[in-house]
């Protein structure tokens, strides 16, 4: 199993570390201090099997953390407060609860329910079609994150969304934003209804087209590659006449 650690203090963080590395059969791959670097990370790595996670921290929770991602790992908190245990398991993705101080033979009880409950985890919707674009037609934006703050982009608003090395630039209606993340993963977020890759440089919300010449499209003023591979599945999705 691999494992991240979110914590904002850095002793806590170290405790977890050290009863991770009691059990022979589990990796930690990140640690971090605040929830939105830790979702940055997630984004990019897709075989993280459980977060240990504190329920507060300053400015980004770790409720606000279960919320915010569509395809959260099992996750197992870790907090002083008592008093949030029940409303915890509302949320499918907590399999485990733990008071701090931890103890050895707590933390080994956690894990044992994390490995039951990845064993008897049954493919969702979600599940079977992660990293495809038919789990997100039924939602209607995405949250980018772009320096530490998650910013809302409703999927109508994109127009185009171009590869730049090892990043992405999304232009909406009225911006411009650029985030650390492939071109393929933000594919497989965008619904492909109105979505289509015409080039492997881009990506372009196709109901925005005002005009298409050659081998290329015209979005807003943006004259937009189309690659020869791409341009029939283009032409077929088009309303022709």
């Amino acid at each position: 199993m691999t494992c991240i650690i979110v914590d904002d203090e850095a002793t806590a963080r170290a405790i977890v570390a050290k009863h991770c590395s009691s059990v022979t059969d589990l990796n930690v791959v990140g640690e971090f201090d605040n929830a939105i670097d830790a979702i940055k990370f997630l984004n990019q790595e897709e075989d993280v099997d459980v977060v240990f996670l504190d329920i507060h921290m300053p400015g980004f929770s770790g409720v606000d953390f279960v919320q915010t991602l569509k395809n959260c790992p099992k996750v197992v908190l870790t907090t002083s407060d008592t008093e949030f245990a029940i409303e915890a398991y509302e949320y499918e993705s907590i399999v485990d609860y733990m008071v701090k101080p931890l103890t050895a033979e707590r933390f080994v009880k956690s894990i044992q329910k994390v490995k039951n409950a990845l064993e008897k985890k049954t493919p969702t919707i979600s599940d079977s079609n992660r990293g495809k674009n038919t789990s997100v037609e039924a939602e209607q934006d995405l949250y980018i994150n772009i320096d530490k703050r998650l910013i809302k982009l409703h999927f109508h608003e994109i127009l185009v969304v171009k590869a730049q090395g090892d990043y992405i630039d999304i232009t909406t209606e009225n911006k411009e934003y650029r985030v650390h993340t492939t071109l393929k993963k933000i594919k497989d977020k965008l619904p492909n209804k109105t979505f289509l890759q015409i080039h492997r440089s881009y990506v372009i919300n196709f109901t925005k087209i005002i005009d298409i010449e050659d081998n290329s499209v015209l979005i807003k003023k943006m004259v937009i590659p189309i690659s020869r591979s791409n341009r029939p599945e283009l032409m077929r999705r088009l309303n022709l006449v």
